[in-house]
């Protein structure tokens, strides 16, 4: 696990006496996870998930929690928070703001099929669909200023090809405009890893923690360099046209999205490869990170550069 709280039995039982799920049956750690400490909980009730916060505050959650609960609210297979007796989603447990959440059905995939993607491809629509009635708001905590910010801390790790390409990339995507698209609430970390499948259905999208409010095609680009990426870094067509094809059919995109689409793909690249650098050279003391090869998105973004077909609709 990335950072880990013990919590013991004993611990959730008083916890959860402020709740109305049974009697605890289990507690069972989950060794994933990079911001986060999660369990898997059950009770006489049903299956749940503990997360206790390690990163984020008490003050910053209510949007994640809030946001969860307007989405399940609307069809959206995602975690649903449990409110405790006060009517509250989030409260404290071994000093950490912490939450408990409806456990869903199904489990992660490494190599997605083509009907897989474009299952994925749907929901992300169906979710943008929905989102777009859900009023509080959440600027990208990883946008232009993160860029700008980051980029310089990380730079000393690079050798000069991989630096020229960092500078050159950062001052491109800061000068662009992505409000002029249509904008509204991401999940902006939709990875194979935070979706949950049974089959060819979508059982769960989990780890809404960093879901804030930005270009919706920004989300279709995260997701799509995740999903439909082979392991050198270059596009799986099939992949991008299933996954594109399905979420248009529910979304449609405007010619506008289609125009910001090229570049859009590299912004989510460099996003991941800087987030990756900054994880791996410099992590957070006391921290015990599971960190991810920041190599995988610098190919990506490479790819995306060199690419003369970028739309695959």
């Amino acid at each position: 696990m990335a950072v880990f709280t013990n919590v013991s039995e004993a611990d959730l039982t008083a916890w959860l006496a402020d709740y109305s799920l049974g009697e605890l049956l289990e507690l069972q750690g989950i060794a994933s996870g990079i911001e986060n400490t999660n369990y898997f909980v059950t009770t006489s009730n049903g299956r749940f998930v503990l997360t206790l916060f390690e990163i984020l505050g008490a003050d910053e959650l209510p949007f994640y929690l809030n946001l969860m609960a307007h989405l399940a609210r609307h069809g959206i297979p995602c975690p649903n928070p449990v409110a405790n007796r006060s009517n509250q989603f989030l409260g404290t447990l071994k000093g950490k703001p912490a939450c408990i959440v409806s456990r869903l059905n199904g489990k992660s995939v490494t190599d997605p099929s083509n009907a897989q993607c474009a299952a994925i491809g749907a929901m992300l629509g169906q979710m943008h669909i929905a989102g777009q009635s859900f009023l509080q708001n959440m600027p990208n905590p990883r946008g232009a200023a993160w860029r700008a910010a980051t980029a310089p801390s990380v730079r000393a790790f690079l050798d000069a090809n991989q630096a020229e390409l960092l500078d050159s990339e950062v001052a491109l995507q800061a000068q662009q405009d992505w409000t002029t698209l249509p904008q509204g609430v991401i999940h902006a970390d939709l990875f194979r890893d935070n979706v949950l499948l049974e089959d060819d259905r979508i059982g769960g999208l989990i780890d809404f923690y960093f879901a804030c409010s930005d270009a919706l095609l920004y989300d279709v680009a995260i997701t799509v360099n995740d999903w439909c990426t082979n392991a050198d870094g270059m596009i799986n067509p099939a992949k991008a046209q299933s996954l594109l094809r399905a979420y248009h059919a529910v979304r449609p995109l405007l010619d506008i999205e289609l125009g910001a689409w090229p570049l859009l793909l590299r912004a989510a690249a460099l996003r991941f490869w800087l987030s990756r650098l900054f994880d791996i050279h410099l992590p957070r003391d006391g921290e015990l990170i599971n960190a991810h090869d920041p190599r995988r998105f610098e190919r990506i973004l490479k790819f995306h550069i060199d690419s003369s077909q970028p739309i695959w609709l």
